[in-house]
């Protein structure tokens, strides 16, 4: 209380009051200021520059890129190769059911053989990108479906369920001529798409009913 005035003393000096709000206030302004500062540093760091970010998609892209084209280079050659000895037990097996003459249980022993043998080809696939996995899936899927038309052949029976058994192995075998037909197609495509142009592995059995064909093109040309 001042002795001249009755009036408390707080109210006697209000500048140095509110010179001391204002510097509490501007302290408090630099401190948020600090911290925000050193969160977009941490933030900044976490993150990455966008130009080191973007070269780092731009490499995952292609790695991935270059190993789709090696799996698609490498999956055309496997087709070629099963291809050239699966087209002969298939047009066989038509053959000999338009002949009503069932093949020698010999040589139905051996086709066995050669199944078992192309089938494992296709028993560990790599991952590749979803195109690539449909094609290499339906290259499979036909070579699995021409060994159960061989096995069909070399199933025990009597003389008069032969034709029956012949008539069997023949639509299993045509099944497995249209499935390879629609994974051969999408091997083409996926050729063309990577840059290597028209690949045709089509199997050269004389045709199935509904089983794609080859366009045409010349091979390792067009897109």
């Amino acid at each position: 209380m001042s002795p001249k005035t009755g009036r408390p003393s707080y109210l006697l000096d209000p500048p140095a009051r509110k010179a001391s709000a204002r510097t509490r206030l501007l302290a408090g302004l630099a401190a948020a200021a600090l911290v925000a500062g050193l969160l977009g540093g941490l933030i900044g760091y976490s993150v990455g520059r966008p130009g080191e970010t973007e070269a780092s998609i731009a490499r995952l892209q292609k790695a991935e890129a270059e190993r789709d084209v090696q799996q698609i280079i490498e999956l055309t050659e496997l087709a070629h190769r099963t291809g050239e000895e699966l087209s002969p037990i298939l047009t066989t097996i038509r053959q000999a059911s338009e002949a009503g003459r069932p093949p020698e249980a010999a040589q139905v022993g051996q086709w066995q053989q050669t199944m078992r043998r192309l089938a494992e080809q296709f028993a560990d696939p790599p991952s590749g990108t979803t195109a690539t996995n449909v094609a290499r899936g339906g290259l499979r899927s036909s070579v699995e479906q021409a060994a159960i038309a061989v096995d069909s052949l070399a199933l025990p029976a009597a003389a008069n369920t032969a034709e029956e058994r012949l008539r069997l192995a023949a639509r299993q075998a045509a099944v497995a001529v249209t499935t390879w037909s629609v994974a051969a197609t999408q091997l083409d495509q996926i050729n063309i798409d990577a840059g290597q142009g028209h690949q045709h592995v089509h199997l050269d059995t004389g045709g199935a009913d509904g089983a794609l064909t080859p366009d045409g093109a010349a091979e390792g040309h067009g897109g």
